[in-house]
């Protein structure tokens, strides 16, 4: 087990390091198959958050992978001139825009969904139930911590 010395703390010891350096390995991971489908893992997550049957509002999409909007629209246009996606305007709202799948995408997300489902089924089968569930409570914690520091940290600079 490692030791965490605050003052001292080596860059491969710290929280966000860690996580940082397990999601770079998964995202190869991902992207290493995600190539073969002219995917990226970008856009296989983008793809996995779109509903098949109602579209998604483009607006929900970013907020749902933490991606800024100027590389949400990059990739979506992206997506969307590869015909994977097509962007319609809402029928009850002609503001809103929402993303569906082609046919040529709705392949592509079960590609994606399969990956994603056989990575997680070796995750859970390796670590066990009880570990990912405490994980996950762990995660989720780390998570909250980030938002509150960095709402208290804007309120100190306010």
């Amino acid at each position: 087990m490692h030791q965490f010395i605050i003052n001292n703390m080596i860059r491969k010891e710290t929280v966000c390091s860690r996580i940082k350096q397990s999601w770079h390995a998964i995202s190869r991971m991902y992207n290493m198959e995600a190539i073969n489908h002219e995917l990226t893992t970008t856009t296989g997550f983008i793809l996995l958050n779109i509903d098949t049957k109602e579209g998604t509002p483009s607006t929900q999409i970013g907020p749902l992978l933490g991606m800024e909007s100027t590389s949400l629209t990059r990739t979506m246009n992206h997506l969307e001139d590869n015909g994977i996606i097509e962007r319609i305007k809402d029928e009850n709202d002609a503001r809103v825009k929402r993303v569906y799948l082609t046919e040529k995408g709705k392949k592509k997300k079960e590609v994606s969904k399969k990956t994603v489902k056989d990575f997680n089924k070796i995750v859970l089968e390796r670590i066990g139930e009880d570990r990912i569930k405490m994980f996950n409570e762990i995660i989720e914690e780390i998570a909250q911590i980030a938002i509150e520091t960095k709402f208290n940290n804007s309120q100190q600079t306010a």
